[in-house]
């Protein structure tokens, strides 16, 4: 009985949390425009808040412009130089804005959420949210859906709403795509808080 009421348990709790990073733990923040330090100082970027906030060494990958293709051909070089415990793919933006086929894009973040675990590191996936007029014009963007599918496919976390609810304030960007210096500090915020209910962070 009491074995049947731990199995239960378990199941009511769901999945179980990652081990925390310890400080120290090298982060690899793979994306493009929305990752590096576009219109903001690099240490005003949300890959350096979220160093400051963990203890982490947050490597900052990414590149204004990059495509999910772009990002996959530099993933493994990155792997080699760096070797991350955890690698933040936030991809898939300019893909949508060049109207590039969507099949592609899930099999380029696929393919690099899955060299990610060949490599031995872990892997968390950052939406961002699918171009519409109507969003911008009324403050409310959301995450694109293949996101969810890739997150589904490849068993890994997705943090599917930092990015949308920054970028859906016009307060915290700096023009239409990128946000300000506001934006980035509570990006990353929640970037930090998402990370630790996943348990990564504490």
């Amino acid at each position: 009985m009491f074995a049947l009421l731990a199995l239960l348990f378990v199941a009511a709790c769901g999945k179980p949390k990652e081990a925390a990073l310890p400080p120290g733990a090298k982060v690899l923040a793979l994306g493009d425009s929305l990752t590096a330090a576009h219109g903001v100082t690099p240490e005003e970027a949300w890959p350096a808040l979220l160093g400051k906030r963990t203890g982490w060494v947050v490597i900052n990958a990414g590149v204004s412009g990059d495509t999910s293709a772009g990002a996959l051909q530099r993933l493994p070089a990155l792997l080699d130089e760096h070797a991350p415990t955890l690698v933040l793919v936030t991809l898939g933006g300019n893909d949508m804005l060049r109207r590039l086929p969507q099949g592609q894009t899930v099999s380029n973040l696929g393919q690099m959420l899955t060299l990610v675990k060949v490599r031995g590191s872990k892997a968390v996936l950052l939406a961002t949210p699918k171009p519409s007029i109507a969003g911008a014009v009324f403050n409310n963007l959301s995450a694109a859906d293949f996101y969810q599918q890739v997150a589904k496919e490849h068993q890994a976390p997705l943090i599917e709403d930092a990015l949308p609810e920054v970028l859906s304030n016009t307060d915290l960007k700096a023009d239409q795509l990128h946000p300000n210096v506001a934006g980035h500090a509570l990006l990353s915020k929640k970037i930090f808080e998402a990370l630790k209910a996943i348990g990564y962070a504490r």
